[in-house]
């Protein structure tokens, strides 16, 4: 799968960037504001492919990374791309043991 792999290969990449990389780029964001839509994306792919360890595991990486993530619209988008990604799953509950950590 592709996406799987330019998603991994975005996260390698987020994690050699530091806050003045991404200031000196005109990206407003701090580094670990990236974070959330990285693990979204990958816990997206992983639940395509019937990976649900995986799935699961990058859905908790972006819930707990989602206080990075102001209230402004990009982070609102990505808010509802976690709570689409937990309501709309076929297999919430396997994804998130049962419980509800999207804000």
């Amino acid at each position: 799968m592709p996406e799987l792999v330019r998603d991994l290969r975005a996260l390698a990449a987020a994690d050699q960037l530091t806050d003045a990389d991404l200031a000196q780029s005109g990206v407003a964001l701090p580094v670990a504001g990236l974070y959330p839509s990285l693990h979204l994306n990958l816990s997206n792919c992983y639940l395509e492919l019937g990976d649900f360890d995986g799935a699961r595991e990058h859905l908790r990486h972006a819930q707990d990374t989602i206080g990075s993530l102001g209230d402004d619209a990009y982070g609102q988008l990505i808010k509802g791309g976690l709570e689409r990604l937990a309501e709309s799953s076929a297999d919430a509950t396997t994804l998130d043991h049962g419980k509800r950590r999207v804000p």
